[in-house]
């Protein structure tokens, strides 16, 4: 297979125009029509879809884009181990995170990344619904559960402790909880299918925190509604501490059952495609989150 014209598709399938991803390998657009026709002709199937207006992917070549992109990784490493690599790392790379913890310590800290790696481009999608990796043909994601998914490999970027929490004209006017059990004659905001939780107590015991078990009239899909939610009045609900620890310090949300954990052994996890070779771009994200969030989490400084 002509590795050259699998690039030539990548390129125009992330800019869907063949002849600007033709000028960026030094091909005039004649040329890259016709190289793109030569690979379609030996894949026996239209990749690309083009009109006198636009280009679109087709269905085949949404398929054929995750192999496609992993022949190329396959084909960087190769060269980089004969010492053959390029100067720098090159490409874009296609992130997934969830919007909340990306809107916080992501977000902030992605121009000094573009500004060290001029090569390299990000191509972001943040949400708190986890996309597949392989069918989203993303390079890399970010997790915040237990790695249980045997056909993904992970670096751990720090811990994902969970907490109970409520404002403080909430408590006020409702009462403080003092055991798991209480939380039951409280509203409590739920989070789209989330599973109850289990708690520790500080003496060995366990519970649970189900919202959907107590009065739970209120159940969101996003990090940031149900923090501003709860801030609000609405309830109990249970939070990532790198969500609310501000908040916490600065006495706008009170901890609930501070003596209990949420046990659920949540970990934020950097994660890619088992199949996946790790390439210089994928490489170089990951050691720049690691060192700029995972060395010293800002929600767990003393």
């Amino acid at each position: 297979m002509d590795t050259e014209a699998v690039r030539l598709f990548v390129l125009a399938a992330e800019k869907l125009n063949i002849s600007a991803a033709g000028r960026e390998l030094g091909m005039a657009p004649a040329v890259a029509s016709a190289r793109l026709a030569k690979l379609e002709t030996t894949l026996g199937a239209d990749l690309l879809r083009r009109s006198t207006r636009k280009v679109s992917l087709s269905l085949e070549g949404a398929e054929f884009l995750p192999y496609a992109r992993e022949i190329l990784a396959q084909e960087d490493a190769a060269r980089a181990a004969m010492g053959l690599g390029k100067a720098e790392a090159q490409g874009t790379l296609r992130f997934t995170a969830p919007s909340t913890f990306a809107q916080l310590y992501i977000v902030p800290i992605l121009p000094d990344f573009l500004r060290e790696n001029p090569g390299i481009s990000l191509d972001l999608r943040l949400s708190d619904t986890n996309f597949d990796l392989i069918e989203g043909s993303f390079d890399l994601a970010l997790r915040n559960s237990a790695l249980e998914d045997s056909s993904l490999k992970g670096r751990k970027l720090a811990d994902d402790t969970r907490v109970l929490c409520a404002a403080p004209d909430y408590l006020a006017a409702h009462g403080v909880p003092e055991r798991p059990e209480d939380l039951l004659s409280y509203d409590l905001i739920g989070f789209q299918r989330q599973a109850p939780k289990p708690l520790a107590g500080p003496d060995g015991q366990t519970a649970l925190f189900d919202p959907r078990a107590g009065r739970c009239r209120l159940v969101l899909d996003d990090g940031l509604s149900q923090k501003l939610a709860t801030m609000a009045g609405a309830g109990i609900s249970g939070n990532s501490l790198w969500s609310v620890h501000r908040e916490i310090a600065e006495g706008a949300l009170v901890r609930v059952l501070p003596d209990w954990v949420v046990a659920d052994h949540s970990m934020l996890w950097l994660v890619y495609p088992k199949s996946n070779v790790l390439t210089a771009k994928v490489r170089l994200f990951i050691d720049f989150l690691l060192d700029r969030i995972g060395r010293s989490p800002a929600w767990q400084e003393r």
